[in-house]
């Protein structure tokens, strides 16, 4: 068990964390690098990254020394064949599903904006949601809830339907249908992360899968709508429902085989 001002102070960087990455504050205060065609706010989100996990560092090695994430390097390929090939079958169909309703495209980045809005920026995001969603929030809901039965069940939940919650923000001025589905495709695909996540209790697993899953928003590079396509948004919706129905499974298969919360 951890003491009470771990668990306080888990509470608070959460808080903090989510609330950085919802505003891009501070960064994006001082922070306009423009370089060729690469959007400005991608530096200034990145740049907040880095502050939100120089924040963590610090509060790990001193309020939340008992805290452990799972940031372990063992069994990480293990985990992602066992439970990473339905997300990458997803992102696969999610993806040409993008390049069929873009097409034809009308953009023409340079690879330097492919690289950094298509890649390196969604493992910057990759890495600090499921920090503070699965690494912290979830991990501390669960703590909450003690020993009660479907306590992981629950904190998985929970800090799923918030995931889903705060891409609402994200999707403000789309289309209320797309606004929806947004909210709904992000909460299943919470509850596929968390559940790896409860399965092997190391974070980078669902970090690789949550950073695979992104990938998917390469196309819009190549395009000047910021709009779904009505297919990219049927097959998200079908395709992310299904890794959460997954991620059900995975938590009622053998739940009495779960790593303990704080094992490692």
């Amino acid at each position: 068990m951890i003491d009470k001002r771990t668990s306080i102070g888990v509470t608070i960087l959460t808080i903090i964390m989510t609330f950085m990455e919802m505003t891009a504050l501070p960064a994006v205060l001082f922070c306009n690098i423009q370089i060729r065609d690469i959007e400005p706010i991608y530096f200034s989100l990145m740049i907040n990254f880095i502050f939100a996990f120089a924040l963590c560092y610090v509060c790990r090695k001193t309020i939340i020394k008992e805290w452990n994430f799972g940031l372990q390097f063992q069994n990480i390929l293990i985990g992602l064949k066992r439970y990473g090939i339905p997300s990458l079958v997803a992102t696969l169909i999610v993806a040409v599903a993008f390049c069929i309703g873009l097409s034809p495209f009308n953009n023409k980045p340079t690879i330097y904006r492919v690289i950094v809005e298509g890649v390196v920026y969604y493992i910057g995001v990759a890495i600090m949601e499921e920090i503070y969603l699965r690494g912290l929030l979830q991990n501390i809901i669960e703590k909450w809830f003690g020993k009660r039965d479907n306590a992981t069940l629950y904190a998985v939940i929970i800090s799923s339907a918030l995931f889903g919650f705060g891409h609402i923000f994200g999707a403000l001025g789309q289309p209320i249908l797309t606004i929806i589905c947004k909210a709904v495709w992000a909460t299943a695909l919470g509850v596929y992360f968390g559940a790896v996540y409860v399965k092997t209790r190391n974070l980078w697993i669902p970090i690789i899968l949550h950073f695979v899953v992104d990938l998917c928003g390469i196309p819009f590079c190549f395009s000047k709508s910021n709009q779904y396509p009505t297919i990219g948004l049927v097959f998200c919706l079908i395709m992310y429902l299904l890794l959460g129905i997954y991620g059900i499974y995975i938590i009622h298969k053998n739940k009495d085989n779960f790593c303990p919360i704080y094992k490692h």
